[in-house]
């Protein structure tokens, strides 16, 4: 990247040039005038990660004509649960797997899941350690960054979940020439509110208001757990009398509350329908109780889905896939038997991405990135979604 920086710098400066003369000499002048206020150590040198492309975009979203169509304010944000992440696989064939379906998706933005400590080597008091160490190997690999001014609290640098009490870690990553990381924003979470941890961060989209993106593991085996899980996220986002600008993007571990669309009609069935028909009923295990409504099991066996809903409700959030009316597509269940964990559940869609009510006008795509890179890698796949912020709306 650094060899290469002076050829983006130029070709950033052009298509500038081409799009919005004046912001683009407006910037140049500021860059030049703190460059001299710094060498004469008259401007505090802790500027915010975000790189001169970076710079160059914000400058011209807020110009006055052509920025409104322009590409640049298209965001990619993806998920990837990454199937116990842990720097020891670095240049085995599962860890270049997984850092070729980050770069076939290209994320601005992504939201990471199940980096992985082995507890059984390392002491307590070095899995963060070891965690950020894992977090940062693969977004330098992935060309990616995690990374934050390390302070006392925060000694790590990294942005990633506290999660002292259990060795699994979310984790964000981001492209610093696409979107900027606003300084101070980043939040650790981690027991006993959640089981795996959360990771908050707001991001300057070039938009107004930064968006806060919530990287989030649900817990695996208490329904219970995870509503009270999602009833934290909840207060995370409010805000008095309405929703901050975000998207909460993970494994949630269990399926969505969200309906079909109604452009997709109700398939005859008189109303409109859970978006993720109920896939438990004809199944008889012993981890029913993990997923399950309590009373149903054994009976019409319904899938406890309070998590999402109460994220869901009244349109505190949208879920992407439904509220676009996507094509349905399983996240996990097509790793055959005997391949990574147990699964008896088959194929589902727990992977999600949940749009506040002030970025859900800027929905414009969603797929499932499926690819041979993508099937080797993990579990999981990646569910990735296309954010045009110049559409977004003040929180409400």
């Amino acid at each position: 990247m650094a060899r290469r920086l002076p050829q983006l710098i130029r070709r950033a400066l052009a298509l500038a040039w081409k799009v919005n003369p004046r912001a683009a000499i407006a910037l140049l002048v500021c860059q030049a005038a703190s460059g001299v206020l710094e060498a004469f150590g008259l401007l505090a040198t802790s500027v915010p990660q975000t790189s001169v492309l970076f710079l160059i975009r914000r400058a011209l979203a807020r110009g006055p004509s052509a920025e409104r169509s322009w590409s640049v304010q298209t965001v990619r944000i993806a998920n990837f649960n990454a199937y116990k992440l842990n720097k020891t696989a670095r240049g085995t064939t599962a860890w270049k797997a997984r850092v070729t379906t980050v770069q076939e998706i290209a994320p601005a933005i992504l939201s990471l899941q199940e980096v992985l400590v082995d507890h059984s080597t390392a002491p307590n008091d070095r899995w963060d350690t070891e965690a950020a160490d894992t977090i940062h190997s693969f977004a330098a690999d992935c060309g990616l960054t995690a990374t934050v001014t390390a302070t006392s609290g925060y000694p790590h640098g990294t942005v990633m979940a506290s999660n002292s009490n259990r060795p699994w870690y979310t984790a964000i990553l981001w492209n610093p020439d696409l979107v900027g990381l606003v300084p101070g924003s980043y939040r650790p979470y981690g027991a006993p509110d959640f089981w795996h941890g959360l990771t908050t961060a707001q991001f300057d989209l070039g938009a107004g208001e930064p968006v806060t993106v919530a990287s989030y593991h649900g817990d695996p085996i208490r329904p219970d757990g995870r509503y009270n899980e999602a009833l934290r996220i909840k207060s995370i986002f409010r805000r008095t009398a309405g929703v901050k600008r975000g998207f909460v993007i993970g494994d949630f571990n269990a399926l969505s509350a969200a309906r079909r669309a109604p452009h997709l009609g109700d398939g005859g069935s008189g109303s409109l329908g859970y978006y993720d028909a109920e896939p438990y009923g004809d199944q008889d295990h012993d981890d029913l109780e993990f997923q399950l409504l309590a009373d149903t099991v054994g009976k019409e066996q319904l899938a406890d889905r309070r998590q999402s809903a109460a994220l869901l409700r009244r349109g505190f959030m949208v879920d992407a896939a439904a509220h676009l009316g996507a094509p349905w597509e399983a996240t996990v269940g097509y790793w055959e038997d005997g391949r990574g964990d147990p699964d008896p559940w088959g194929e589902r869609r727990i992977d999600l991405i949940l749009a506040t009510r002030p970025t859900a006008p800027g929905l414009v795509g969603y797929r499932l990135h499926r690819t041979a890179a993508a099937l080797e890698a993990s579990d999981h796949l990646c569910p990735v979604v296309d954010v045009s912020a110049d559409a977004f709306t003040e929180g409400c």
